[in-house]
């Protein structure tokens, strides 16, 4: 079950100009669900994408990373967009890539661009052939349902083993024009982002220069879905795609020292962090959502270490599951984080309000009780200071269950 996550309502989700979804149900793995999207793209539309760095990336991964890099040095713009679940296409080898090609020439003839033009996205099992027939047979389901309102079914249609659709909007002003942002994610397990998301997708009607909205996906990225831990595992399909498609009535965005650059900045960012801890409040199994706060330390590397050295820990992460305050894991954590000259003395922990450890062992205020209160909760903050610097990191993360055991022991039941 979800902690504290609540699913975006129709109303809630604006349409954003000149960005069309469509799905289907093509019976990629299972029958009778959502499990295949198409996305349309204005002729003006620009778009910026990160991948997984795991190098077994998928082949949808490869084809992406060529077609995107063609139409960033062509100005050959990407028109379409095409997600699958129930199947990764990743460990699939050389067959793999042309079934990942023909969906792109497929897509492309359906919708009237080339075959270039169209990014291929897949997630779910690895190692398993893309049962391409059926993805074949459903475009034209879902290119029939082309139409700007389709977020809703759109982040149903790419989930996996995620229990809820997970989408978010907001509108802002930009000088005369209001503009909208809007975006989904899918994502539950195999959680640990090196680039991006499991599959995330944020749209949004501004226009951006091409350079820009690149520099853009890895900001927004960085402040939201890198920052993310439900299991420790990087996925070989992550992506994030960040969508400008130009409808908005303004001049283009073109530089960092536009006053308008900040706002969109912020929204996108603002987006996509709701997405992003959506994932993990949808862990697999998760019952906890946990923030890991880093203080005072070096520079930001030392300080992402230590939070990402305790985001990993299973030991950390089932005493949360069993709300257990066995807080010595968290130490041990901070220890194996490899801080180069660490003064452990003057390193301090704290579980929301209450001081669990310094000077080098247990705070002289701290109580059991107070850290069982703690635990208990479904919403908590680890927070470090680790006595040396200025500089700081927050990690989102979730507790390890039982369930999270059951999940991926039954997944490809």
């Amino acid at each position: 079950m979800a902690v504290n996550l609540e699913v975006a309502r129709a109303g809630e989700l604006h349409p954003v100009a000149g960005v069309e979804l469509g799905w289907a149900q093509a019976e990629i793995r299972k029958p009778g669900r959502k499990d295949l999207v198409l996305v349309r793209l204005a002729a003006q539309a620009q778009v910026a994408a990160v991948f997984t760095r795991n190098r077994f990336c998928a082949a949808p991964v490869i084809v992406a990373r060529e077609h995107l890099a063609r139409a960033q040095s062509l100005g050959s713009p990407i028109r379409v967009l095409v997600v699958n679940t129930g199947c990764a296409n990743a460990g699939t080898g050389a067959s793999g890539i042309e079934a990942a090609r023909r969906s792109c020439a497929s897509a492309a003839a359906l919708l009237g661009c080339e075959p270039q033009q169209v990014l291929p996205f897949s997630t779910g099992v690895i190692m398993e052939p893309l049962p391409l027939e059926r993805l074949l047979a459903g475009l034209p389901q879902a290119a029939a349902r082309l139409a700007p309102d389709q977020w809703p079914a759109a982040a149903e249609a790419i989930m996996t083993t995620d229990t809820v659709p997970k989408a978010r909007s907001c509108q802002l002003r930009l000088g005369p024009c209001t503009v909208t942002v809007t975006g989904m994610a899918k994502g539950s397990g195999m959680i640990n982002p090196n680039m991006a998301t499991m599959l995330g997708y944020v749209a949004t009607d501004a226009p951006v220069a091409p350079a820009l909205l690149q520099t853009l996906v890895h900001r927004v990225a960085d402040a939201s879905f890198n920052r993310i831990c439900v299991d420790g595992d990087t996925s070989t399909n992550d992506a994030f795609v960040l969508i400008a498609s130009g409808q908005a009535p303004m001049p283009a965005i073109a530089s960092t020292e536009d006053p308008r650059y900040a706002a969109l900045e912020r929204a996108l960012s603002d987006v996509a962090l709701w997405l992003a801890q959506a994932i993990v409040r949808d862990g697999e199994g998760a019952t906890k959502f946990i923030e890991i706060a880093v203080e005072r330390a070096r520079n930001e590397q030392e300080a992402r270490a230590v939070a990402d050295a305790i985001a990993r820990s299973p030991l950390v992460k089932t005493a949360f599951f069993a709300s257990d305050p066995n807080l010595g894991r968290i130490l041990a954590a901070i220890g194996n984080a490899a801080v180069a000259d660490l003064d452990c003395n003057a390193v301090q922990l704290y579980l929301n309000e209450v001081p669990v450890a310094s000077n080098g062992g247990r705070h002289a205020d701290y109580r059991e009780e107070d850290g069982q209160r703690v635990m208990r909760a479904a919403e908590i903050v680890v927070r470090v200071d680790l006595g040396r610097g200025a500089s700081a990191a927050r990690i989102w993360t979730c507790d390890l269950s039982h369930d999270y055991v059951s999940i991926n022991a039954d997944y490809r039941s």
